[in-house]
C-alpha cells in the first residue's frame, strides 16, 4: 500500500522523513474553521480526519495521514500568527504562562475506509521575557506559520522553562511515536 501524508506542512514532512518510509504528500486544501462550541480536541480530531478523507478518493489503496494542531492559552485557540506583529502579540500573551498543543492524528485506510483516531497533547511552560526579547526572537526565527508562534526546534526552545509530554514530535504537528503505533496496527513496520 501506498503511503500517503495529507498535508503542505513542510514540517510534517520533514518529521514522516525520520522514520525512512517512502511517501508522497498531497494537500487536502479543507476548510479548517471551528464549528460551534467545538472544543480543541475535537477540532484537531476532526481536522485530522477530514484531511485524510478527503484526498482518499485520489488513492484508492493507501494509508493516509492526516494531522492537525492548534494551541490553546487560557482554554481559547491560539492560530498561526502570519504576521510579525501578530506573532509578538500571541507570544506576550504566553508570557510567562503554560501553553497546551494538541496534534489531531488519523490514519486512514482508503481501501477499507477503517481508521485510527487520536489526539496527542504537549504542554510547554513559557519563561517571562522582556517584550525587547519576544520581538528579536521572532525576528530571528520567523515563526510566522506555526501556531503559537514558535519553533521549539530551532530558537524557540529558549522561550521555554519546561516541557511536559510523551512525544515531543507532536510540538511540530506529527506525533512520530503514535505514527509508529497506528502504522504497526496496520502491518507496516518501520525498523
Amino acid at each position: 500500500m501506498q503511503l500517503i501524508l495529507a498535508s503542505s506542512s513542510r514540517y510534517r514532512k520533514e518529521l514522516l522523513e525520520r522514520l525512512k518510509l517512502n511517501f508522497e504528500c498531497t494537500s487536502p486544501d479543507i476548510d479548517e474553521t471551528p464549528k460551534a462550541n467545538e472544543t480543541a480536541e475535537q477540532l484537531v480530531k476532526r481536522l485530522a480526519l477530514e484531511k485524510a478523507r478527503k484526498i482518499a478518493p485520489l488513492y484508492p489503496n493507501a494509508l493516509i495521514i492526516g494531522s492537525d494542531q492548534a494551541a490553546v492559552l487560557d482554554g481559547a485557540i491560539i492560530g498561526k500568527p502570519h504576521t510579525a506583529e501578530n506573532a509578538v502579540k500571541q507570544l506576550q500573551q504566553a508570557n510567562g504562562k503554560t501553553l497546551q498543543l494538541l496534534t489531531g492524528l488519523c490514519l486512514y485506510n482508503s481501501h477499507t475506509e477503517a481508521y485510527q483516531l487520536d489526539m496527542v497533547p504537549y504542554a510547554v511552560k513559557m519563561r517571562s521575557l522582556s517584550d525587547e526579547a519576544l520581538r528579536r526572537y521572532v525576528q530571528l526565527d520567523q515563526p510566522l506559520d506555526c501556531a503559537s508562534s514558535f519553533k521549539w526546534e530551532q530558537l524557540g526552545i529558549a522561550l521555554f522553562s519546561s516541557m511536559r509530554g510523551d512525544d515531543v514530535t507532536a510540538l511540530q504537528g506529527l506525533p512520530l511515536i503514535r505514527l509508529i503505533d497506528m502504522l504497526q496496527e496496520e502491518g507496516v513496520m518501520v525498523l
